[in-house]
């Protein structure tokens, strides 16, 4: 018995195949809903009436928002844009309020476009003139972070003042008058500056200087600007700098570093011009006469 082979058997697990899923069933179900939904208002529709079918095509020319405010139908409305309602280019757009540096932002872009306009106006009328074109070496116009500067050079055969004087040569003088009335048509103030090369005054006067030079050029200047048209309130300074800035840096001595220069001034540098010379704010004037005050007090009650 025990010589007998028995079988081998052999137990194989058959494992069932797992599930794909099911979001064709999702898919499959919207559509027959949709279709349920098409077949149904077909159905509404062909058993309609005339007369009812109108009124459903009204409805759906008929915006929402409109039909809730129970306003007119888009087939009455004037406008032109599907919605109904105003159009939209006639809608006003809320702009926020602007910030100060978008404020400063645009009156320094606008200043420069103003400033540069001038510029061109005088270059212009320089070249259109046949008084200032002959004197066109001796005007220099350029822009700077103060404003547009006007400069009138001296040259050595061609002086605009009297040696070591302030009295203004006849060439000068027309020039400063034709420059008057452009220079009075811009909104802002100028300053006018007189500048001497380092030549040391020699007329024996100690009490007289370069200083003083350039300040008395500068002031007759002025009254040439005025005398032309130019209003006072216009000028804000008048002031004489001697020889402390040369145009010609390598000579002191040159004729160019002689000269006058006007500066239409920009409103940044205005404002600050104005700014630094304002009267201080009564809190700061109140403490000192208050002192007086009681100063002169006590001195009474001694007495």
């Amino acid at each position: 018995m025990s010589d007998v082979k028995r079988p081998i058997i052999i137990k194989r697990k058959v494992i069932a195949a797992g599930h794909h899923g099911g979001a064709w069933k999702i898919a499959f179900a919207d559509f027959m809903t949709a279709m349920f939904a098409f077949f149904l208002v077909m159905w509404l529709l062909s058993s309609s009436s005339p007369k009812q079918l109108a009124g459903i095509a009204e409805h759906f020319k008929m915006p929402l928002t409109e039909a809730l405010k129970g306003g007119p139908a888009i087939s009455n409305s004037p406008s032109v844009i599907p919605g109904g309602g105003d159009p939209l280019t006639t809608k006003q757009v809320v702009s926020l309020p602007k910030t100060d540096i978008e404020k400063n932002m645009e009156s320094e872009a606008e200043d420069i476009s103003r400033l540069e306009s001038l510029k061109k106006q005088l270059d212009g009328m320089i070249e259109s003139s046949p008084l200032l074109r002959q004197f066109r070496p001796q005007l220099l116009i350029d822009i700077t972070p103060e404003g547009l500067r006007i400069q009138i050079v001296d040259s050595s055969n061609r002086p605009m003042f009297d040696r070591s004087s302030a009295v203004v040569q006849p060439y000068m003088h027309s020039i400063l008058r034709e420059l008057s009335p452009v220079i009075n048509a811009q909104p802002n103030k100028i300053v006018l500056s007189g500048h001497t090369d380092a030549t040391k005054y020699a007329k024996g006067d100690k009490s007289y200087s370069n200083w003083e030079l350039s300040a008395d050029r500068a002031n007759a200047s002025r009254r040439e600007l005025v005398a032309g048209g130019l209003q006072e309130v216009r000028i804000l300074r008048v002031m004489g700098v001697a020889s402390s800035m040369h145009l010609n840096k390598e000579d002191p001595f040159a004729p160019i570093n002689r000269r006058i220069s006007i500066v239409v001034l920009n409103n940044q540098a205005q404002a600050a011009i104005e700014k630094a010379n304002s009267a201080p704010t009564s809190g700061v004037l109140a403490k000192p006469v208050v002192s007086l005050k009681r100063a002169a007090t006590q001195v009474a009650l001694k007495l």
